[in-house]
């Protein structure tokens, strides 16, 4: 088998899809690329077995098609020192030893049999819906950051994704805090929910936002497929059944803060610094035109307070909230200002954006408030 390929060609399809690889792998030829060799085309994966990531390539030549798994690490780490250059891979069919010539180096390395590589699960008789790459990568950004991370919870960590007629959701909770993003411009012909897990999402994240392409979307029983351009994802579903997340939404909600994000934000992020580092507890004291921010550590005597100023709907109140949750929330939203609807201080506070301009889309923001020490 040989073939040959642009070195800067090949790092980028390499590091497309090397968020797979894992670094506890149970099978050793898991540490590997299989490189299938087609006709002046090249196909490489990685898998971890839950999550398979395959992207397609053009050759500049090829000879003797075949398959053949090249060690990750070795070959990333060459790359990445080369510049721009063809690089020719002579591979020995017998013993599956590698020769790499780029320009006036030569290297070798020991490569294994790709048929030891675990099969790549196909596509069988299941729905599918047509997403926007960039809708796709905003959804998960929005979500992902929610789910939790319990092994004895295993549905929680993932995102749960909800599909119907006229609209489609993305929801994520870890009990503590919970996010759900709906859309009014992607549908579904089927109604019908999985749970994808968070780690192939994470790894499309990043290369969505790349494109602006049509992602197909198709899932079965067990698997969710996700085809855009040369790239194609393969993951397991999350089994069993998600939370009723509809639950621990509080509907009746009479006091409403409006305020601006970003001087919220800030403000947050200066008083957390004086709460215990343990429980990271702020206090919202909200009255009239005002919302005052405190914090303390009776530990070590620190203690911050900031005023700011709100347009408040209510009776005044007091409420205790994770500040590293809330800064969470308010970090995954874009919109300069938000509206904190809340009933009591020991009920959930719902944090939504204030966005006039995009109908297509609806956030709703959940986080748990926090005893009050006294």
């Amino acid at each position: 088998m040989k073939f040959i390929v642009s070195s800067t060609a090949l790092l980028k399809s390499l590091q497309a899809i090397s968020g797979v690889l894992s670094s506890n792998n149970t099978l050793p030829i898991l540490d590997d690329f299989l490189f299938d060799i087609g006709e002046n085309m090249l196909k490489i994966t990685a898998s971890d077995l839950e999550t398979t990531m395959s992207v397609k390539m053009e050759l500049n030549m090829s000879e003797e098609p075949g398959i053949v798994a090249i060690p990750a690490k070795i070959l990333l780490d060459t790359l990445k020192t080369l510049p721009d250059l063809p690089v020719t891979f002579s591979i020995n069919p017998e013993n599956f030893a590698i020769e790499m010539l780029a320009g006036e180096g030569k290297y070798k390395l020991s490569g294994h049999d790709g048929e030891e590589f675990p099969e790549t699960p196909v596509v069988e008789e299941g729905n599918s819906l047509v997403i926007n790459s960039i809708t796709l990568a905003e959804a998960i950004t929005k979500t992902v950051f929610a789910a939790g991370n319990d092994e004895l919870r295993e549905q929680m960590s993932g995102v749960y994704l909800e599909l119907s007629e006229d609209k489609i959701s993305f929801v994520a909770t870890d009990a503590h805090k919970l996010v759900k993003y709906t859309r009014f411009d992607v549908k579904s012909d089927v109604e019908t929910a999985i749970i994808l897990p968070t780690k192939p999402l994470s790894q499309l994240k990043y290369i969505l936002t790349l494109h602006d392409v049509d992602v197909k979307i198709e899932y079965t029983e067990s698997n969710a497929f996700f085809t855009f351009e040369n790239i194609h994802l393969i993951c397991k579903l999350i089994e069993g059944k998600y939370p009723n997340y509809n639950a621990v939404i509080p509907t009746e909600n009479p006091n409403k803060l409006q305020i601006e994000r970003a001087p919220l934000l800030n403000s947050i992020r200066r008083v957390s610094i004086f709460a215990n580092q343990s429980t990271h507890q702020i206090r919202f004291k909200i009255s009239g035109k005002e919302l005052v921010l405190s914090a303390e550590d009776i530990d070590y005597s620190n203690e911050a307070r900031e005023r700011l100023n709100c347009n408040f709907e209510g009776e005044d109140m007091e409420i205790g909230f994770n500040s590293k949750f809330f800064q969470e929330m308010l970090n995954n939203t874009d919109s300069d200002e938000i509206i904190i609807e809340m009933s009591q201080s020991n009920r959930a506070g719902l944090l939504t954006p204030i966005d006039d301009e995009n109908k297509d889309m609806d956030i709703l923001m959940l986080v748990m408030p926090v005893m009050l020490n006294n």
